[in-house]
């Protein structure tokens, strides 16, 4: 450890926010060392975002058997979970390579595969060598957060980093959280035969529109799925006839749920445990490393992006958060982030989406709110392909500024980047209304909602009689 590896660059973290720093400065003439503990990719590869979809697609196309008589068509579905886990192991491969230690060195990029360590404001220690770097960029991601229930650390419980390595299907999944994690593998665990129950402490999907959530609940309700809301998990143990026992309580009654697998899925903790912030001078707290509208901590050399600085952990903010670093570290730019645009979705069937604000934060922050709505049972290409459950629901204020947008329905998250532009761009309703659309597609449920802004005004009493006069001109 006598030598030191100086840089420009040194990124801890080879998640998504990592890599995308890391690929970006070197492309543009940075030296950069990169150091990965873990699996290039991070969890959105190996554990979340990628597993989890194509588990999703294999479970959505074991349901479409049993609605193929709606078409015309007789067919019955036979999961096979062996074939299933292959398939998710080989979307996984797919991707793998453009994540990979070898294109990244490729690039330029010097890749030390070890766990880093601040040893000072401007070094690091990592696989027993020194690291001195302009600028570091924190990119360590967050890991499945596992509450303090009695007898759950003596229980064989899953989380995201664990389910997708089942090599049965549960007959019985108890999950633990009903946040998006939760819901989407109830969903495509039910879809695939197992029996599923979730718990949740207070309701199901508790950061999307109530009403839609509603529709959302009545959809996985439908499906078989046990739900139990407002219900608090007091202890985990075996069960005498095999599985776990999960001891609930709802309304003071207590009562208990049996299954093969239980998942916990209760959000993420950031992980910051072993890099020696204090070393660095870097703040911190439980909910990860304080940083200020640059991205920068409070040692302005180094930065924290993705989950381990919040507030939204998503993939695609990682992404975002790369490249407000990318133009302060690199170009000295004052880039800052801007949360007013954020969206999110989650990939149950029918898919929920939402951008901006929701209707109760535009309802408290102004008093000249208007909720555009628009049903798919209404648009035509929902009628062809008979998936006409949703809604487009749209915040509007009273001069057509665009406050914030929720769907429910088919494509929900493809739909939603629509009205995320026009939120990030500040666009008005005139402008979504005014949109010439393919017909039929579902992006007309959303130019459709737009142009009800207008229907009280377009044909109300004053346009009738202004009609009736016009049409009285020679």
């Amino acid at each position: 450890m006598s030598t030191v590896l100086e840089t420009d660059i040194c990124v801890i973290g080879g998640g998504s926010a990592g890599l995308s720093v890391a690929a970006g400065a070197v492309q543009m003439g940075a030296r950069v060392v990169l150091v990965e503990r873990g699996a290039m990719g991070g969890d959105c590869l190996n554990y979340g975002c990628i597993p989890s979809k194509a588990l999703l697609k294999a479970g959505r196309v074991a349901r479409s058997a049993g609605k193929a008589s709606a078409f015309g068509i007789d067919a019955t579905a036979q999961v096979d979970f062996a074939r299933v886990k292959q398939h998710v192991a080989g979307v996984i491969a797919a991707i793998a390579p453009h994540d990979s230690v070898e294109r990244f060195e490729g690039l330029g990029v010097t890749v030390i595969q070890a766990t880093a360590r601040f040893t000072g404001p401007d070094e690091i220690e990592a696989g027993g060598q020194r690291i001195r770097a302009r600028r570091f960029v924190i990119a360590t991601g967050s890991s499945p957060a596992v509450p303090p229930i009695p007898g759950l650390a003596d229980s064989a419980f899953l989380t995201n980093e664990t389910i997708f390595a089942l090599e049965e299907r549960p007959a019985h999944l108890v999950i633990i959280g009903g946040g998006p994690i939760g819901l989407e593998m109830a969903q495509a665990h039910r879809n695939l035969g197992s029996q599923v129950t979730v718990v949740e402490a207070a309701r199901i999907a508790g950061k999307d529109d109530a009403e839609l959530v509603g529709l959302l609940r009545q959809r996985l309700l439908a499906d078989g799925i046990v739900l139990c809301e407002q219900t608090k998990v007091l202890a985990v143990g075996p069960a005498p006839e095999g599985g776990l026992r999960v001891m609930v309580e709802k309304d003071g009654v207590a009562s208990d749920i049996v299954g093969s697998h239980l998942l916990v899925a209760t959000g993420r903790r950031p992980n910051i445990a072993d890099l020696g912030l204090d070393a660095a001078g870097i703040a911190h707290t439980n909910t990860g490393i304080t940083v200020d509208a640059r991205l920068r901590t409070s040692n302005r050399r180094i930065f924290a992006i993705g989950d381990v600085a919040g507030p939204y952990q998503f993939t695609h903010m990682a992404g975002y958060h790369a490249g407000i670093v990318i133009r302060n570290a690199l170009f000295r730019l004052p880039a800052r982030v801007d949360y007013s645009a954020v969206p999110w979705a989650t990939y149950t069937d029918p898919e929920l989406a939402q951008v901006g604000m929701g209707e109760e934060e535009a309802l408290r922050a102004h008093d000249d709110v208007r909720v555009l709505r628009w049903p798919f049972a209404e648009n035509d290409r929902a009628q062809a392909e008979r998936a006409t459950e949703g809604l487009v629901k749209v915040f509007v204020r009273r001069n057509g500024r665009i406050l914030g947008a929720a769907i429910y329905g088919p494509q929900a998250g493809e739909l939603i980047h629509l009205w995320a532009l026009a939120i990030s761009r500040k666009m008005k309703i005139g402008a979504i209304a005014g949109l010439i659309l393919p017909y039929p597609t579902l992006g007309e449920a959303s130019k459709r909602a737009a142009g009800s802004f207008y229907t009280p005004s377009l044909f109300g009493e004053r346009t009738r009689k202004l009609v009736r006069f016009l049409l009285k001109l020679p």
